[in-house]
């Protein structure tokens, strides 16, 4: 009836078991208490809490009524925390045994590291192919480890107006995670002080930041939550607007942000256009393979989301 291969319902059952269990842990290291904060339109969450002389505000995510009920249930997410890891564990265990595209383990590490320093927190938002690699969890389908889905690198977008209004940052920076998993700076062309791509000293894995330019120009821009600098473009902004979170299959999972999918593929549509003279017109093919995949997909699946993201 559909021209998809799915994941079976236990596997999906079990994916969003594994997404639930990430995101009630992400509250569960509390240390004071929760307040919120208006800024601009928005109202956002903060742990605070004293350390020594001084008062901390750390933030965890813009106010929801889904993140209220999880700060309800605070003191049992925290007392249940060391059994959740081995059942998330588990569920990863089952969902890599069902077919779920596995992450390799150098990219699995450092998406680990980066989440713990909060940087998906903070407002990164893991696009390009590495996050379409994720849909596979939110949609169910079966995506094919093929050059459709294969990548090394790494893309970060985030919004440079929310990373200044947070103040609050990651621990470690991450230039110093860069540099514990051997990753150099990459100085930019104009400035060798514009350094927002950073590259593995033995591998061709690049990681890379990017945010929304809202000027004619599209330049560098610092991205002060994350303490690094990035590339600004045109159309950014509505790929990552409203992200979700999705869990990243290594070890006990990780939780990452990406765009929504009925996004992502009209973005896909955007860039492809945009690459299809120079030196990225190869990547462009790559861009609306994944386009039309996920948006055959969504056209069964979710077709109100696509029509509205259109």
């Amino acid at each position: 009836m559909r021209g998809f291969d799915f994941h079976s319902q236990t596997a999906q059952s079990a994916y969003f078991d594994l997404l639930r269990i990430l995101r009630d842990e992400a509250v569960s290291d509390l240390r004071g208490m929760p307040i919120r904060k208006r800024i601009g339109r928005r109202i956002y969450v903060y742990d605070r809490y004293r350390h020594g002389a001084r008062v901390v505000d750390k933030y965890v995510g813009e106010d929801s009524k889904e993140l209220s009920a999880r700060l309800a249930r605070h003191s049992e997410i925290r007392n249940s925390a060391k059994a959740a890891e081995s059942v998330r564990a588990r569920l990863v265990r089952l969902l890599r045994a069902e077919g779920y595209l596995p992450v390799d383990i150098a990219s699995g590490q450092i998406l680990t590291a980066l989440a713990r320093a909060g940087t998906f927190r903070l407002g990164g938002t893991l696009v390009g192919t590495q996050a379409f690699r994720l849909y596979e969890g939110e949609l169910g389908v079966r995506i094919a480890a093929d050059q459709l889905a294969s990548t090394l690198d790494l893309d970060i977008a985030s919004f440079q107006r929310l990373s200044l209004a947070l103040n609050d940052y990651t621990d470690p920076a991450l230039p110093q995670i860069f540099n514990d998993f051997s990753f150099d700076p990459v100085p930019g062309l104009g400035n060798p002080g514009d350094i927002w791509k950073w590259r593995h000293s033995s591998q061709q894995a690049l990681i890379e930041f990017l945010t929304p330019s809202f000027e004619a120009e599209e330049g560098i821009r610092a991205l002060p939550a994350l303490g690094v600098r990035a590339r600004a473009l045109h159309h950014l902004n509505f790929l990552i607007s409203q992200p979700m979170h999705a869990a990243v299959l290594y070890r006990n999972g990780a939780l990452v942000q990406i765009p929504r999918p009925e996004r992502f593929a009209i973005h896909k549509l955007i860039v492809a256009d945009r690459r299809r003279e120079g030196p990225d017109a190869g990547k462009s093919i790559k861009d609306r393979a994944q386009a039309e995949f996920l948006i055959r997909v969504l056209a069964e699946e979710q077709p109100h989301a696509l029509a509205g993201a259109y």
